[in-house]
């Protein structure tokens, strides 16, 4: 394992210790700190590794949160309904990538921001099982107090991050990652040595929504309450997008960083602006890609460099 790797599981052992320092607030903050995270560290495997700009995360992260909602609905146990909505997430999208990954650059783009709308409008319209635009309403996962629920949800998010991650660590150093980089720099030529590259992308867009579809059914059992405009914002799939840009692209640790430093501004910006918040966040992430378009991860290698020429 290399150090960028052992620092992201440091990383984020030490939000573990966040229900220690602080109240519910910190503790919502926290759970969706981790839910970014997790967005960011998704989108990577198939944007950062394979090179396919994917905008289908509100899709899945919608889809996995109805699928648990009506699970939950029907007395399924919450970690049965959550690891349910896991394998329908990463089937639905391996079939889908099979079709839409033939597509590339903003075609691809494109295909897949219209998952969304699709996935919507399906829920919409399916009014018996989702109730439609008046939204579905969940179970309370247990009877106990505001803040132990609070907890249990936080560790139950920053659970699934760190699987994540693991997963995510493990595709980076392994065959796949091998050849999702491979794909990145010339598909062409990755078909004209026989790599499978149908085969790479769909697994890779499969792992993208897994996850996401995951983190959207805990979303949806700890709100207790969702509807289409919610889940299926289509936010969802451009915030993690710029938190990837934000840390570094194809950097499990850049992105895993961008996801909270990203959410630090939100907090910030729309406790001190929150007339103007959208144009001042706007601002800032403008500023911050300008100055550094390599990420926050590109910080520590250029202090090496102008160490180095300083010596």
């Amino acid at each position: 394992m290399t150090r960028v790797n052992l620092a992201l599981l440091i990383l984020i052992a030490c939000v573990a210790s966040l229900p220690l320092f602080g109240g519910a607030y910190a503790l919502r903050i926290g759970t969706i700190a981790c839910m970014y995270a997790i967005f960011a560290l998704s989108w990577n495997v198939v944007g950062g590794f394979a090179g396919y700009p994917s905008f289908a995360t509100a899709a899945f992260f919608g889809f996995g949160a109805y699928a648990t909602g009506i699970l939950l609905n029907k007395s399924v146990p919450l970690s049965v309904a959550v690891i349910g909505s896991l394998v329908m997430c990463f089937l639905l999208a391996a079939a889908l990538g099979a079709v839409l990954l033939r597509l590339r650059g903003h075609y691809f783009a494109i295909a897949s921001l219209s998952l969304v709308e699709v996935f919507r409008e399906l829920v919409n319209n399916a009014t018996d099982l989702t109730g439609g635009g008046m939204g579905l309403n969940i179970p309370l996962a247990s009877g106990s107090g505001i803040l132990a629920d609070a907890t249990f949800f936080f560790y139950a998010m920053w659970g699934l991050l760190l699987i994540t991650a693991v997963v995510v660590i493990i595709v980076s150093a392994s065959k796949l990652g091998f050849g999702l980089n491979c794909i990145r720099q010339n598909e062409t030529a990755s078909d004209m040595v026989g790599l499978n590259s149908t085969l790479y992308k769909s697994v890779a867009f499969g792992l993208s929504a897994c996850f996401v579809g995951a983190a959207g059914g805990i979303y949806a059992a700890w709100v207790h309450y969702i509807d289409p405009s919610d889940v299926f914002d289509i936010l969802y799939s451009v915030k993690p997008i710029v938190m990837a840009l934000m840390g570094g692209l194809g950097s499990p640790l850049g992105v895993v960083c961008g996801a909270f430093v990203y959410l630090g501004l939100e907090e910030v910006v729309w406790r001190n602006y929150i007339q103007i918040h959208s144009g001042v966040l706007g601002v800032l992430i403008i500023m911050l890609l300008l100055f550094l378009p390599h990420g926050l991860i590109s910080l520590r290698s250029g202090m090496f460099w102008r160490k180095a020429k300083h010596v």
